[in-house]
């Protein structure tokens, strides 16, 4: 069955590139991304893995572990891992998971039969301190992610966890939000003291309030 946001991401047991792994207890208090990829030794998934470690210190700064997986075996990950670096220039330090028996695939549906029996589709799942699923993206074999709008959305999601706020189309860092419909605009006013614009009565913004 496919999960859905507000979902508990199942929790599992793993052999990964850093050795065996608890997936919730890896993650403890952090915020998680699990993602996968179709194949080893294949050229946008190693330009995905090399991007996602190229901005190890982003996912960092906003308390992000990063883990990937795919349906290849351990020693697979390891020599891939060695061109991943050599190729994009960078190191790959984030655990990959060896899911051979296509057990965490399953459990968080990433084979989609119509688009390929055997491969993961590019599965995103953005995971929350409370072991709660807050983002799901699916992409084609044939599309590369976009890491810059994954973080993007982790910044809005870590924002609007803490503040009754939502952030509009395109939104980025240091921009203006919108205050979210159960507040009212009285009540706005005395919560985001650098102002409230009224562009409509439902439609109110304010700028970033942890800027």
């Amino acid at each position: 069955m496919a999960l859905r946001l507000g979902d508990i991401a199942p929790d599992f047991t793993a052999e990964t590139t850093a050795g065996t792994l608890q997936f919730h207890e890896w993650l403890g208090n952090s915020w998680g991304l699990i993602f996968s990829h179709p194949a080893d030794f294949t050229p946008v998934c190693t330009t995905e893995l090399g991007r996602t470690a190229q901005l190890k210190d982003e996912f960092e700064k906003r308390g992000v572990k990063v883990i990937a997986v795919s349906v290849d075996p351990l020693e697979s990950h390891a020599e891939w891992v060695k061109d991943i670096n050599e190729t994009q220039n960078t190191t790959v330090d984030f655990p990959l998971i060896a899911d051979k028996d296509r057990h965490v695939a399953e459990l968080y549906d990433m084979i989609h039969p119509n688009a390929s029996e055997k491969a993961t589709v590019r599965s995103v799942f953005v995971i929350g301190p409370d072991k709660k699923i807050k983002l799901t993206l699916t992409y084609p074999a044939s599309t590369g992610r976009n890491f810059l709008e994954i973080l993007r959305v982790i910044d809005s999601l870590q924002l609007t966890a803490n503040y009754q706020v939502a952030t509009p189309a395109d939104w980025k860092q240091g921009d203006d939000v919108i205050v979210v419909p159960a507040v009212s605009t009285e009540d706005a006013i005395k919560k985001f003291p650098k102002g409230v614009n009224i562009v409509k009565p439902y439609l109110r913004t304010t700028p970033q309030p942890n800027n």
